[in-house]
């Protein structure tokens, strides 16, 4: 929705607030229509020179403010006044090998190619790269996948670099390390030194640092159930499994082995009866083991210290920077983290707990105008947001794009921080609540969940649990929430809904009314007495409002017979996160449902691709779709019926 459609709505809400007014018959208050993403913080689009092909690999902001842009194509830009209505594009180098990342240091610029890291430097000021220089070079297998991302400077002006693993020839689906430091991070000095820093690595397209402490995100894939942003120490193992061939190096600093890690965990390696690999699938109801069962082996194992969970928080977790003091409102110090493949930037609370790091992610702001690959802070307090969707998909479907997200200074009303507690979790809010919703237990509702560790591509939900709220005390000034809950569980996603807290202002809903925790360890510390909390629950009903509703649920369970309209289907598309990568009419990160029809599958048979995917019925697309076996019989059931309705 636009700020003029959202603008002419509040009018003509407040033109008939008006009569009423005028009116006895009367009484209550009609509640304003909420604020959206849009309203608060604005994309403007950078204007590039005609022809000019902006697949953006890297970013960086120079001293004096002017950008630095490097492209997948190869290409290096600087462009001057990039916050003005004419920025000025100057190509300063080109021909390199697919640049993934950019870095300012010193004068020159810093980029990781396929193969190296480069120094480029204008040595006589005359506005082009005239020497390029290899501070350091890692082998190459020539595998397509085996891109590399970077550099992200330390605190001491050295580099990090990451390696993409490649893939099998027959085992296509499995990732594989086939030369050193492939699914590893590299510390590189300036002077071309380098220590392998740490593995377990996929696609680590994410990187940088957080409080001097290097960070990455990956996404879903085989032994990856879902992304997240994960705090890379030295020495550390953080799941996926090819890159453990090279531990045995002298200057391997991670000591696990493969045979040690496969010994706790199958990576079924399996032949059918021709002696052709098996591709590992999702298994229903089986015995499962996840990431945290193998750091109680493997003290290197390092978790996610948040998990992004898969389709709802990006599928294609990239470039995390920090907010700055004084922009972007009542968030500084807290993380953006870009999804290439859902387009948008998703905004994350760290805290430390027993000396590590969680916390809480929510939705920031979506609508990009192509993949959101990498993010850097302009002079002005905008965030560049660079683009591209060539070979992976992406809900904005431009093919490229440079952007910029300009905050309007106005305060949006969302949830600011969320906290751990002893019992539970303490939130925070950028305005006041108002109490008579906030101290309701049916405002909110939690559930907690985990993925499995396997060599499936991706994890559905799984050990899915509702948690019961004992009680709720909101501060004083409305700015506080305390929830007590039973049941947390260490190492998993806390979900919390909040979607019947109200502003006490204007009685708004929250923007994103949806967070989720990932809770590594559970404090020490007081617990609330029962005495101090609210028990007030509006959702408790009688026996008889409980029998019509089951009876209700009973008839809504029943197998689906005639085709639900778009809207009425949607909401379920968006709940089992099938939108994030499926578009109605037109290919996304996957097919078209329109195209899906046209393959004439029964019923039966898109409810068994639901639950098992065959990746290889859709050769043009590059991301697998995960198993979703959580979604249940009644309403894929519906998801099917729709589906065929559209041949």
């Amino acid at each position: 929705m636009t700020i003029m459609k959202l603008n002419y709505k509040r009018i003509t809400a407040g033109i008939a607030a008006g009569m009423l007014l005028m009116t006895t018959a009367i009484t209550g208050v009609q509640a304003q229509e909420s604020p959206k993403e849009e309203d608060f913080f604005r994309i403007a689009r950078i204007s590039s020179p005609e022809g000019t092909l902006l697949e953006v690999g890297g970013l960086c902001t120079l001293p004096n403010g002017d950008l630095g842009v490097a492209t997948r194509r190869g290409d290096i830009f600087i462009v001057e006044n990039p916050t003005s209505k004419q920025p000025y594009f100057r190509k300063v180098a080109s021909g390199l090998h697919e640049v993934l990342g950019l870095a300012y240091k010193n004068g020159s610029l810093y980029c990781a190619q396929r193969g190296e890291l480069t120094k480029m430097t204008d040595t006589n000021m005359d506005g082009k790269i005239d020497k390029f220089e290899t501070v350091y070079a890692w082998p190459l297998s020539g595998h397509y996948h085996e891109y590399s991302f970077g550099p992200v400077l330390g605190p001491d002006g050295s580099f990090f670099v990451s390696g993409n693993v490649a893939f099998g020839d027959e085992e296509w689906w499995r990732g594989e390390s086939r030369v050193p430091w492939r699914g590893w991070m590299m510390h590189i000095t300036e002077d071309g030194k380098m220590e392998p820093w740490a593995t377990g690595f996929r696609s680590p397209c994410g990187l940088g640092t957080i409080d001097g402490e290097l960070f990455y995100t990956d996404n879903q894939g085989d032994w990856m159930g879902s992304g997240g942003l994960t705090h890379v120490k030295k020495g550390s193992f953080v799941g996926h499994p090819a890159g453990l061939r090279w531990t045995g190096l002298p200057n391997s600093p991670v000591k696990l082995t493969t045979e040690a890690l496969y010994a706790k965990v199958d990576p079924r390696f399996r032949k059918d009866a021709n002696g052709r690999a098996i591709k590992p699938e999702n298994v229903e109801n089986e015995k499962f083991v996840t990431l945290f069962d193998m750091k109680k082996y493997f003290p290197e194992v390092q978790l996610p210290a948040v998990w992004l969970p898969h389709g709802v928080l990006g599928i294609s977790n990239s470039q995390l920077t920090t907010i700055p003091e004084g922009v972007f409102g009542p968030f500084a110090k807290q993380v953006l983290i870009g999804d290439q493949g859902q387009s948008k930037i998703m905004r994350v609370y760290l805290e430390k707990v027993n000396g590590e790091y969680q916390g809480a992610a929510w939705d920031f702001r979506s609508g990009f105008q192509s993949g959101v690959l990498r993010l850097a802070w302009a002079k002005d307090g905008s965030l560049f947001v660079g683009e591209t969707n060539r070979g992976w998909g992406s809900a904005g479907d431009a093919n490229q794009g440079l952007q910029r997200l300009v905050w309007n200074n106005r305060v949006p009303f969302e949830m600011r921080t969320v906290s751990a507690q002893p019992d539970g979790f303490e939130i925070t809010f950028t305005q006041p609540i108002d109490k008579k919703y906030a101290e309701d237990i049916a405002s909110y509702n939690v559930e907690s969940f985990i993925y499995k560790y396997h060599p499936v591509y991706g994890s559905p939900t799984v050990n899915t649990e509702k948690l019961t709220i004992k009680g709720v005390q909101v501060s004083p000034d409305g700015m506080k929430v305390r929830l007590v809950i039973d049941g947390l569980r260490q190492y998993y996603i806390h979900k919390l809904s909040l979607n019947g807290i109200r502003a006490q202002e204007n009685a708004y809903s929250l923007i994103h009314p949806d967070v989720y925790y990932t809770l590594n360890n559970i404090p020490d510390g007081a617990k609330l007495p029962v005495s101090a909390l609210s028990t007030k629950n509006s959702a408790v009903k009688s026996a008889a409002v409980k029998a019509a509703e089951a009876k209700a649920a009973a008839k809504e369970a029943a197998p689906a017979t005639k085709a639900l309209t778009y809207e009425q289907i949607k909401p379920l598309l968006n709940k089992y996160t099938c939108s994030s990568c499926h578009n109605p009419d037109k290919k996304q990160v996957g097919p078209g449902f329109r195209e899906v029809a046209k393959r004439n599958y029964s019923v039966a048979k898109i409810l068994a691709l639901i639950k098992n995917p065959k990746p290889e019925n859709w050769p043009g697309y590059a991301t697998p779709m995960p198993p979703l076996p959580q979604v249940p019989q009644a309403d894929a059931t519906k998801i099917a019926v729709w589906i065929n309705s559209l041949k």
